[in-house]
């Protein structure tokens, strides 16, 4: 594709901007806290939007997209079940916990309810987490800039093999994060996103807009599409006749209560945010006020895909207002591909990637930068290509902010340095900044195995935050768990996930790094993300029953020692002075009355 002035103007003018962002917040990073928690000083509604757009990042805007193309308008069941619950639940139930603990993190609240094996455990497998996270943006980021062929001509003057274009795209993306990072901390990452939400939104309303119109609205994409894709929860009886291959039971277990709970409640990549506001209310309020767009994002992000995989054969090769699709992607889309989506390319053959079934492989990730080229003419296509940049650099910056925090807090200060001064600790967490990040190239690189980046994320959280929210649940709501039980209980918990996940395998997949790697397949389920569920549930109720168990076996804690760790021993906060709407209470009840009429609307 051809990038006019207008479009690189526009790319040029955010780099600069989330950059400047950074060198301006640098005078006020005085101190560790200051760095890792922005002082807690945010006002709440910045923090939400923070909130929303930590999480906004390459697996929202390019994997919810190529979900929604896979799997239909079920991919909604993400937000709808998967998140709004679980946000209302953190903001009025948990969040007390963790800002009345004046906690500096995830890890650190686990020291204070458990004990430090239970920390530690928990810092190592959750650095290990954003580290993969945070390569997932970098690799989507690598992947949108090679297929729009932005780089190709001067990479061609230049006499650069055009696969090089793939590592220049991951080294440019991490310096661009590195630099606002090391600059202002968790406020440049805080202020940055919520600039980041804005853009995002403005790219991708005209992107839904056109394409809507061009298919003849609503009922116009219904008609093009297989049944199933147009419904959220018909079908849900059977694994067998819904798209995503997962009964109601393994979607509301799964990923209603066990992988949406894991992460709202337990991740400190979006806890962090909450934890930097003003006070205890707005820090409540946090999640809250990011649940209402949240709501909304699958018109956002989710029917562009189904927009995608819609779209005629006619319609794809009469582009509207742009270039024709990507490269190599158009050469074999026809053959091989659905709509915009085209078959995955074997780079060292050029020939389309098979299954085990000997079906293409179609590489869903390209929904979103297909249709932007379909699309967008010169100065929006550049705003589009800008939003998604913006989505990257919000992932990845905040995988990278929660990293440099536990690595410093919970791993580098509990073992390594403990009674170092506060200078010091500022300058490892810059430090732990420059390896994180430099981590999360290599786990880049790992992501090229998988068509759908939601798959191989909800598979990371499977393994980490399945088993960490049974800890959580019981820490907080049961005054007998031990830090024994919590410990054991982790172990056992994600070790449940890996056998489960090594004994089966999805439809399609060769053993190996998607299952089966154990020798043997137990069991075969009809999809990935119907697997991705499953592995979750074992890994909770494992980590689940076996808490209970060995915490009955083990001595318990004072009870003096859990006033303010345990529901039943923390003083509730008082807001009845505070109006309505900045009642927690009343906030989450509108948000899940909002959720549930959605839910009828698309049933």
């Amino acid at each position: 594709m051809n990038l006019t002035s207008i479009d690189w103007a526009i790319m040029f003018v955010y780099f600069v901007f989330v950059l400047g962002i950074g060198f301006v917040l640098k005078r006020k990073v005085k101190t560790s806290t200051d760095f890792f928690l922005a002082g807690r000083a945010i006002p709440a509604w910045v923090c939400g939007l923070a909130f929303i757009s930590a999480n906004l990042g390459a697996q929202e805007v390019i994997g919810m997209a190529a979900s929604g193309a896979k799997y239909g308008i079920a991919t909604s069941h993400f937000y709808w079940v998967g998140a709004i619950p679980a946000m209302v639940f953190v903001g009025i139930f948990m969040m007390p916990f963790y800002y009345g603990s004046r906690a500096r993190s995830v890890p650190e609240y686990l020291r204070l309810r458990f004990d430090e094996k239970t920390r530690g455990l928990n810092a190592i497998s959750f650095a290990v987490m954003t580290v993969f996270s945070s390569g997932i943006s970098m690799y989507a980021m690598a992947r949108l800039i090679q297929i729009l062929h932005i780089l190709d001509v001067p990479f061609r003057r230049m006499n650069i093999p055009q696969q090089w274009i793939f590592h220049f795209s991951i080294g440019f993306s991490a310096l661009i994060v590195l630099g606002y990072i090391l600059f202002g901390g968790l406020t440049s990452a805080i202020y940055n996103e919520v600039l980041q939400f804005f853009l995002i939104v403005a790219g991708f309303l005209p992107l839904v807009w056109l394409g809507l119109r061009n298919v003849g609205g609503w009922h116009g994409l219904v008609e093009k599409l297989p049944s199933s894709y147009s419904h959220s929860w018909v079908g849900m009886g059977s694994p067998q006749t819904n798209p995503l291959g997962v009964e109601w039971f393994g979607l509301v277990m799964g990923l209603g209560f066990v992988l949406s709970f894991g992460y709202w409640c337990t991740d400190f990549l979006v806890v962090q945010r909450a934890m930097a506001a003003d006070s205890m209310s707005a820090a409540r309020r946090t999640p809250l006020i990011a649940a209402i767009p949240k709501m909304l994002f699958p018109f956002l992000v989710i029917l562009p895909g189904l927009i995608a995989v819609g779209l005629s054969t006619d319609l794809v090769s009469t582009p509207s207002t742009s270039t024709t699709v990507s490269g190599t992607a158009s050469s074999q889309h026809k053959a091989y591909g659905k709509g915009l989506i085209p078959a995955k390319i074997d780079e060292a053959t050029g020939q389309p990637l098979l299954d085990a079934n000997g079906k293409a492989v179609l590489d869903y990730d390209l929904a979103i930068p297909n249709m932007l080229l379909h699309y967008f003419p010169t100065g929006i296509l550049g705003l589009g290509l800008t939003a998604l940049l913006a989505s990257f650099m919000s992932g990845m910056a905040g995988n990278v902010t929660a990293f440099n925090t536990v690595w410093t807090y919970d791993i580098y200060q509990s073992y390594i340095r403990p009674k170092a001064s506060d200078e010091h600790y500022l300058w490892m967490g810059r430090v732990a900044t420059v390896f994180g990040i430099a981590l999360s190239i290599i786990a880049a690189y790992a992501a090229t195995r998988f068509n759908n980046i939601m798959d191989m994320l909800q598979l990371v959280f499977a393994f980490v935050n399945a088993p960490l929210f049974a800890t959580f649940l019981l820490g907080m709501f049961w005054k007998r768990a031990t830090g024994h039980g919590a410990f054991v209980g982790l172990i056992s918990g994600t070790t449940a996930a890996a056998v489960h996940h090594g004994l089966t395998l999805p439809a399609g997949a060769a053993p190996g790094i998607k299952g089966a790697w154990l020798g043997h397949i137990l069991h075969a389920y009809p999809s990935e993300m119907a697997q991705n569920f499953w592995t979750a549930i074992w890994a909770w109720t494992t980590c689940f029953l076996v808490t209970i168990l060995v915490s009955l076996l083990t001595r318990a804690r004072d009870e003096k020692e859990l006033v303010g760790l345990v529901y039943s021993m923390t003083e509730r906060p008082n807001e009845e002075h505070l109006p309505w709407y900045k009642r927690p209470a009343a906030l989450g009840v509108a948000v899940i009355v909002l959720t549930l009429m959605l839910n009828l609307i698309f049933w």
